[in-house]
């Protein structure tokens, strides 16, 4: 019987998860795989960093999905003189009934877009951290619970470094995957001119479900079986990363942990209620590559983190042979 309601569930995550992503695409033109790692990270309540240059999309990606998934949307800019109560909210004095309120800051909406945040200072980069790992926010010693479903959206230019201030390794490993939209193909950009209102296409966007079903997803991903092999596989992928001669700074624990849900959630939306070796291999770059630190010697020669990672992956043994039912 649990076997067959697991069997229902992933049918049913697939079947929504198809139907967000027709809805995305009537804006954002191809990137299946992206916005099918964006789904996966919401699925499993991570936070997401999109790093790409100027004009690709990014903005554009996150409203939309904001607008299928029926959430409520803010968007900060970020600059040097962003504080940290101008992300949070602050308490003020309400001279009608003499008493302090708080007043809300648009940290406080289920789809949160962070552009450009390493242009923040670190002490409002900071301010974030608690709204990422605990889903609350402690202003003034009163602590204050965000919306659920809630999801950050951050993105950064990796090209233009002047006047910014690049993130920590603490809050780097805060956000579950790394994506990039990438250039689009020339059909893809041909398609663009048919589609370049914008405001138009926003509005043919309807919401597709709602907030009680996203928890719901977020909680089926969880019965996804996982076998022996595939734990030791993920343990091996890891370990490697921290004894790398290319690699100063391995995953963590809490890489290892997202590599894991984040497996489960791929599993479910493909419809399968088991997860198989191709679903660590393709995930492992996107939630690994940003949390590891490489060597000065690794940089010199011009590798980067995506390289070693992959580099690692060929190095270990795929389980095979296996039932991973």
């Amino acid at each position: 019987m649990e076997l067959e309601s697991r069997k229902e569930n992933v049918q049913i995550v697939k079947q929504l998860v198809q139907q967000i992503t027709d809805s995305i695409q009537k804006v954002i033109v191809g990137k299946s795989e992206t916005i099918e790692l964006l789904l996966i990270s919401m699925i499993c309540r991570g936070h997401i960093l999109l790093e790409d240059v100027p004009g690709i999309g990014k903005t554009t990606l996150a409203k939309s999905l904001a607008q299928s998934l029926g959430s409520s949307f803010s968007r900060i800019q970020c600059t040097p003189d962003l504080m940290p109560n101008d992300v949070l909210g602050f308490n003020f004095f309400n001279q009608k009934n003499g008493s302090f309120e708080f007043r809300p800051g648009p940290i406080f909406n289920q789809i949160v877009l962070v552009d450009e945040i390493n242009r923040a200072t670190p002490r409002t980069q900071s301010a974030l951290l608690e709204s990422m790992q605990e889903f609350q926010v402690t202003i003034d010693g009163k602590t204050e619970q965000l919306p659920s479903p809630f999801t950050i959206i951050a993105t950064q230019n990796p090209i233009e470094m002047e006047g910014t201030f690049p993130l920590p390794e603490a809050q780097l490993d805060r956000f579950f995957v790394r994506l990039s939209l990438g250039y689009p193909s020339k059909e893809e950009e041909n398609e663009l001119f048919n589609r370049s209102d914008n405001n138009y296409l926003f509005e043919t966007i309807t919401p597709i479900t709602n907030s009680q079903e996203i928890i719901n997803l977020q909680n089926i991903h969880k019965s996804i079986k996982v076998t022996k092999e595939i734990k030791n596989y993920i343990i091996k992928i890891i370990s490697a990363t921290r004894d790398e001669e290319d690699i100063v700074l391995g995953a963590s624990p809490r890489a290892s942990l997202d590599l894991y849900k984040a497996c489960q959630a791929k599993a479910a939306v493909n419809a399968r209620d088991f997860v198989i070796p191709d679903d660590v291999k393709a995930l492992a770059p996107h939630i690994l590559a940003h949390r590891i630190g490489i060597s000065l010697n690794a940089q010199i020669k011009e590798r980067t983190s995506g390289q070693i990672i992959n580099k690692i992956l060929e190095s270990i043994e795929i389980p095979i042979d296996t039932d991973y039912k």
